[in-house]
Order: structure tokens, then C-alpha cells, then sequence
């Protein structure tokens, strides 16, 4: 029996979403080609099954019906990355978003002043 489709991207689904996100509409190719520009090398066939398991999913969708197919991304990076985010709370900390704050910001790197900048920002807006 066939396992069924999981809703979450794995991570190299996440890679080929991204050249999607950065450079737009694409086919297989151009994407298997930025993807290598990247530094990271995959197989053509390997870049087209991502891409067929990302329309099964629903990140992506065909703008045409012949060959070479391309393709266009129906979720957002705002909409999946706040998703994960979302995920990530919920799994790894009990839905607490103050634990991820505690973690993302009590860590032992420094918050650059451009960080402390965009958090102030971010906090006024929430008055």
C-alpha cells in the first residue's frame, strides 16, 4: 500500500521552492540549473519528481499544457514559512511562542543592531 502524501515539505522540496520564491516561474530544467548554480547539484529526474510531488501537494501549479511544462508557485514564502514557524511552535514547544522567543533570542550570539532595530519595529506595531 502506497504511504500517503505528507503535507509538510521535506527539505529538498523546500530548496526547489525557494529557486521558485527568488526567480519566479520556471520549468524543471531552469530550476535543476539554479539549483546547481546554488551549489547544489541534483539530477534532472530528481528536480522533476520535487517539482510533481510539490503540484501533488498544492505549492505548485502548471501555467501550461504542453511540454516543457512550467511552473508557478501557489503558496507564498510568507504563507509556508509562517506555517512552519507555526508547526515548530506547536511541536517542539507545546505551542509556547514565548519558549521559541527564549531560544531564538536568549542564545548566545548577539542580536546584530539591524535585528534589534527590526525587533523594536515589530514590537510598536503591536501597541
Amino acid at each position: 500500500m502506497a504511504r500517503p502524501t505528507a503535507k509538510e515539505l521535506t527539505e529538498r522540496e523546500l530548496e526547489v521552492m525557494h529557486v521558485f520564491w527568488t526567480h519566479g516561474d520556471g520549468t524543471a530544467q531552469a530550476t535543476r540549473d539554479r539549483l546547481a548554480e546554488a551549489g547544489l547539484d541534483r539530477a534532472y529526474v530528481t528536480v522533476a519528481n520535487l517539482i510533481r510531488l510539490l503540484v501533488d501537494k498544492g505549492f505548485l501549479q502548471a501555467r501550461n499544457d504542453d511540454r516543457p511544462f512550467v511552473y508557478q508557485a501557489i503558496r507564498s514564502f510568507d504563507d509556508v514559512s509562517r506555517s512552519l514557524i507555526g508547526d515548530l511552535v506547536q511541536r517542539v514547544f507545546n505551542g509556547s511562542r514565548e519558549q521559541l522567543l527564549v531560544q531564538i533570542l536568549g542564545g548566545q550570539k548577539k542580536l546584530t543592531a539591524k535585528e534589534r532595530g527590526l525587533l523594536e519595529q515589530i514590537l510598536k506595531e503591536q501597541k
